[in-house]
């Protein structure tokens, strides 16, 4: 880790290169955050059976026989991680991240609350077709009127909301503002939680489960609706439900608004090896640790989803990037059949899990760009062909 004394970041440049080289390992030290913590229990342990996978090759878009070492050596890689069968195969640090170090997910968080919502959908306390204002009425007047709880599941609710990371005013940079991401974008008339940032969003730009648009607005929203409904607070929640459960190393952090309401839609902290333990978790159809943490529907579900999720994602802008696959419960699924789910978040964060080969890959990244196409599409290709080769 960086000590504060050659510490190269700020409040204003923390997230642009190639500062967030830096930065998105310290991120505790910018924003304020609550803790997720790893609780008394012992830590939950790793066959080692170390080998030099490196060198597998793949073939990627200008290169027939490309491989895993060039990829993580361009993907500007902090960490890498390869599991099989909950054996380590592969763990290396880079840019003077280790192994108990934190690192910002971004929308990696994402598949956290989508996996707790199966949590609670099996209990009862909430319904995947119950309307977004039974549980916050603040939302009555909103584009949120008419969204359920599977809409915001799979980003297909009606409100306008734009997410375009290129754009320095898109919606996602403002919303952010509510958390000092983007202080130069705070105005007078600047919201000052998340809550007040979502009763803005009164303009709809489609009906209801029309299509797929992914905006993190609606993960936030989703937490909101779990907080409300359990009266819990959201990272209790994820604490006791999940994360506990996973007998990680470290405890995680979430930034949290004035309110100190967590930002799930983009802001977790972890380390690699818990967030393995995650992808193990899902790999093993919701159980780890000899428990059930998720329940195995809904891992069926997020995997094979339906003819409509897939139809949803395909006639959106992402349909080149994923052709067949579909997003469900937070989490995009490349490839059903095959059951290969992934997490994503923006500057290159990523958590493939193959359910057939029983393969968890986490890399953890600093790309200069929030979503670089080229960047993400070779990682996608390493990450594949290393899930089917060990």
């Amino acid at each position: 880790m960086t000590n504060s004394s050659s510490r190269k970041f700020t409040i204003d440049n923390w997230g642009y290169p190639p500062h967030n080289r830096q930065s998105f390992q310290q991120v505790q030290s910018l924003f304020p955050t609550a803790r997720l913590r790893r609780g008394p229990g012992p830590k939950s342990g790793f066959e080692l059976d170390p080998r030099d996978i490196a060198g597998i090759s793949y073939a990627a878009k200008d290169d027939p026989k490309r491989t895993v070492r060039q990829m993580l050596q361009d993907g500007y890689t902090d960490a890498f991680i390869v599991l099989k069968d909950n054996t380590m195969l592969y763990e290396q640090y880079f840019n003077g991240m280790a192994a108990d170090s934190f690192h910002l997910l971004n929308s990696v968080s994402k598949s956290f609350v989508g996996m707790l919502a199966g949590i609670q959908i099996a209990r009862e306390l909430i319904d995947e077709t119950d309307l977004v204002t039974q549980y916050i009425p603040e939302l009555a007047n909103t584009a949120f009127s008419g969204s359920t709880i599977r809409h915001l599941l799979d980003m297909t609710a009606a409100p306008k909301y734009g997410e375009d990371y290129a754009d320095p005013g898109a919606d996602f940079w403002v919303e952010t503002q509510v958390l000092g991401w983007r202080p130069a974008l705070k105005n007078r008339d600047s919201t000052a939680t998340l809550l007040a940032y979502a009763k803005t969003r009164t303009e709809s730009e489609q009906l209801d489960g029309e299509k797929f648009h992914y905006r993190t607005v609606l993960t936030n929203i989703l937490g909101m609706v779990l907080q409300r409904a359990c009266s819990i607070d959201l990272q209790d929640q994820l604490q006791n439900e999940i994360w506990k459960k996973l007998g990680p190393e470290q405890d995680a952090a979430v930034v949290v608004d004035s309110d100190g309401f967590p930002y799930f839609g983009a802001g977790m902290n972890a380390c690699a090896r818990d967030l393995a333990r995650f992808g193990q978790m899902i790999v093993q159809q919701g159980q780890f640790n000899g428990e059930q943490i998720v329940p195995r529907d809904w891992i069926n579900d997020t995997r094979y989803a339906d003819d409509q999720a897939r139809s949803n994602l395909a006639a959106s802008d992402y349909g080149t990037m994923m052709p067949g696959g579909h997003y469900r419960n937070q989490v995009w699924v490349e490839d059903a059949e095959r059951g290969i789910l992934v997490a994503i978040g923006i500057h290159g964060q990523l958590i493939h899990m193959n359910m057939q080969t029983q393969v968890v890959i986490v890399k953890l990244s600093t790309h200069p760009e929030p979503a670089n196409g080229e960047l993400f599409q070779d990682t996608f290709l390493a990450m594949r062909a290393l899930s089917e080769a060990v």
